[in-house]
């Protein structure tokens, strides 16, 4: 049976020993629970240690789990490819988007945020990898995007977001997540105002805090296997 507090538990213990291996500042990477498809039984069992982070691939499903969890005080990023038809409910029930990486849908979730909740976090998901079979815009595509973001009032660019290819060492890894770190260093020395490195899962979280990443998203080694 698995049990999600001690794997959230287990899993933060690492992440600080990770920072300490890697020298990184103490508590600088937060733990993000990639939840799609399950159960809210099993996210309040995470609530219990203090976990109130949750990402979310499917729009109805997620917006489902916010009526059943609304007495909780929670943070949901949707973390899922975006349809035109869903900005609307996504800029209205999410504070942060992690998978932008298009002009013409990030303008529709700065139009559609309710003007009376605070502008919706950003980060643009970047291709870093070159695979036609994931979502994300290519690396040179970042600095105009990015651009693009600072002339929508309903929006705030957070930072960058990636999905490399699968690797099977350490080594090449970071070679693959040390694309984004490098994007992301560039955007800061031109002056952007970001803070978030969003890279990392279940097999690389190692290598992504080597890389200098500020969020981690682990689904399984939280809940287990998707229902």
């Amino acid at each position: 049976m698995i049990n999600i507090q001690q794997n959230i538990i287990e899993l933060k213990n690492r992440i600080r020993e990770c920072e300490i291996r890697y020298h990184r500042q103490p508590n600088s990477v937060s733990l993000l629970a990639a939840s799609k498809t399950q159960s809210v039984e099993k996210i309040q069992q995470a609530i219990l240690v203090g976990q109130t982070v949750f990402g979310e691939n499917y729009l109805q499903e997620a917006l489902e789990k916010q009526v059943s969890l609304a007495d909780e005080i929670l943070e949901w990023h949707f973390i899922g490819s975006i349809q035109s038809n869903k900005t609307k409910k996504i800029a209205e029930h999410f504070s942060w988007v992690q998978s932008a990486s298009d002009m013409r849908i990030l303008q529709r979730l700065n139009d559609q945020r309710p003007t009376h909740l605070p502008p919706l976090n950003i980060c643009l998901e970047v291709n870093v990898s070159g695979e036609k079979t994931k979502t994300g815009m290519a690396p040179h595509d970042v600095f105009p995007l990015a651009h693009f973001c600072l002339t929508l009032p309903n929006l705030i660019l957070r930072g960058l977001m990636t999905i490399p290819a699968e690797k099977n060492t350490f080594a090449e890894q970071r070679v693959e997540l040390h694309k984004l770190r490098i994007i992301y260093d560039s955007l800061q020395k031109e002056g952007y105002k970001i803070d978030t490195l969003s890279m990392g899962m279940s097999h690389d979280l190692e290598a992504a805090i080597a890389e200098g990443t500020t969020m981690i998203r682990i689904g399984t080694a939280i809940f287990g296997n998707r229902i």
